[in-house]
């Protein structure tokens, strides 16, 4: 008897890891990461995000990125034209894709303060699923003169020299009049 119940619980751990493996094998993942998940934007700007999605090694085959679903707070509106525009319709395990995810809009009158909002992308292992693939947050915060970018470099160098070359000027006045 004890032999028949340890053959028969061996068969299960057996039947159970293989049912295992089976379903992880056909799982379908994506890694979904926002470039900037948080922006500055002052009333009137359209805010882009940009993103890399990529498809798990693992994954038994093509992940198609079929729909998306997202959402924010009023009164921005997002626009998510990018990423039907601008990403591919599947994902071969370990592909990687980057580019404009969405992009928001704050209106004109927009009130100061912190919005946040977030992005899906549904899809699955064929072109007719829907199933939630991955999911990121995000804000916006409207500030009156809130700087939409941070200036390059290059801009800075250029008016770091601007004010060398002022202040150099000033100093051979004052000592050209001593």
């Amino acid at each position: 008897m004890k032999r028949t119940l340890g053959i028969f619980l061996g068969l299960l751990l057996v039947i159970a890891s293989l049912v295992g493996t089976a379903t992880g094998a056909r799982a379908n993942t994506i890694t979904l990461v926002l470039t900037q998940p948080f922006q500055y934007a002052v009333a009137g700007d359209t805010v882009s995000f940009d993103a890399t999605v990529t498809a798990d090694w693992a994954n038994s085959g093509q992940v198609f990125l079929n729909s998306d679903n997202n959402g924010v707070d009023r009164p921005l509106t997002l626009d998510d034209s990018p990423f039907l525009d601008n990403f591919p319709l599947y994902l071969n395990p370990g592909d990687t894709a980057e580019a404009t995810l969405f992009s928001v809009l704050v209106p004109s009158g927009t009130a100061d303060g912190l919005y946040t909002g977030y992005f899906e992308i549904d899809g699955g292992a064929d072109g007719n699923a829907v199933d939630s693939l991955a999911s990121v947050d995000f804000n916006v915060l409207v500030e009156e003169g809130a700087p939409a970018t941070a200036p390059e470099p290059s801009s800075l160098a250029l008016l770091a020299s601007a004010v060398t070359v002022l202040g150099c000027s000033r100093v051979r006045r004052k000592t050209g009049r001593a």
